[in-house]
């Protein structure tokens, strides 16, 4: 029951004790049944729409460290926990905490020993492990999809997309490939050209968002990450993350804009694929405590107590399942490695 609900029943209680006459007494509480009934309605009506980013490369103790305002406005709403990548140490789901294992069990909900994505070059996913397009649209192929990326092969590798293999289903929308785009963007050793794009990304996603308000919906930024390889722990590399937590502001602000005028439910969740190594921050891929060390934050106001408990990073999709109320076959559900970590 809701905190409305109950106000009303509570209400409708209250007059019952004062003993009003009796045609009052039904008029009355018919009143406030149909109130109940009308503020049930209207919660159904509300459509829930889901956007999740990834800030590549950040580990725990950085985003933590780091001034990241647009992130806070949005923890504030929900909250912010530490997580994990690369499977359990020494198991069969150990997983090398690498970009693409990370965006594939992000995607997927399992570790790699299923979804068989171990490095970055993705050749060989298996895709009966679904992602989280491919369970949406198979459970409504109405729901509008849309993809912002700084890597291509998210699109074309690791989610498939077209491919008779992994179910044939098409993102509707999307923006990658600009890293190919040496014209526009030209490649410098500093990695100027993915700042570049990420940032376009953003301007782009955010206008998308506000006009057209996809269901589901995928924004990834690679420079923190092309930053940490290069310099590593760094004043360059916190002022990376700053920039990027601008770029998350952007999409934010855009989602606030639609939640103030329609009737949508907007769920974001922002988490990064990879912690860093201890050494100098330059390497990632082994299981050492910072490079499995990930984080993730939420606007949801409807937060489980597991949420707090070092969640992992496969939990992602069942959660956005659960907000989406998105029905996926048994055997794709009994697949997942993950749960969700919200109670509504």
């Amino acid at each position: 029951m809701t905190n409305t609900e109950t106000t009303i029943y509570q209400a409708a209680f209250e007059l019952v004790q004062k003993r009003v006459n009796s045609v009052s007494w039904y008029l009355l509480v018919g009143f406030f049944f149909t109130l109940i009934h009308w503020t049930t309605l209207e919660a159904e009506m509300t459509v829930p729409k889901t956007l999740f980013v990834v800030m590549d490369g950040i580990p725990t103790d950085v985003i933590e460290r780091v001034a990241t305002p647009h992130l806070d406005q949005i923890i504030a709403r929900g909250g912010f926990t530490r997580a994990y990548v690369g499977g359990e140490i020494g198991g069969a789901s150990q997983s090398p905490t690498i970009s693409a294992v990370g965006y594939q069990s992000l995607l997927t909900g399992t570790w790699a020993n299923k979804h068989q994505v171990f490095n970055n070059d993705a050749a060989s996913p298996d895709y009966q492990y679904w992602d989280i397009f491919r369970m949406a649209k198979a459970h409504d192929p109405s729901l509008s999809t849309a993809l912002f990326s700084t890597w291509e092969d998210n699109r074309t590798k690791l989610i498939g997309d077209g491919l008779a293999a992994a179910g044939g289903h098409k993102l509707d929308y999307y923006l990658d490939g600009l890293e190919h785009d040496v014209e526009r963007f030209p490649k410098d050793r500093a990695a100027t050209n993915i700042k570049a794009i990420d940032g376009y990304l953003a301007e782009q996603a955010a206008e998308y968002l506000l006009a057209k308000g996809p269901d589901l919906s995928w924004v990834y930024f690679q420079y923190t990450d092309d930053v940490g390889h290069r310099v590593g722990d760094s004043p360059e590399m916190d002022a990376a993350v700053s920039f990027t937590d601008g770029l998350v502001g952007t999409l934010w602000a855009a989602i606030e804009a639609r939640q103030k005028t329609l009737d949508e439910d907007w769920l974001i969740v922002i988490t990064t694929d990879h912690g860093r190594d201890a050494l100098n921050g330059k390497g990632h891929g082994g299981q050492s405590e910072r490079e499995r060390s990930t984080w993730i934050a939420t606007n949801s106001d409807c937060l489980a107590d597991r949420f707090y408990a070092t969640p992992a990073i496969v939990d992602i999709v069942p959660s956005i399942l659960a907000h989406m109320h998105i029905q996926v076959p048994d055997t794709i559900r009994a697949a997942l490695d993950g749960s969700s970590f919200l109670t509504c």
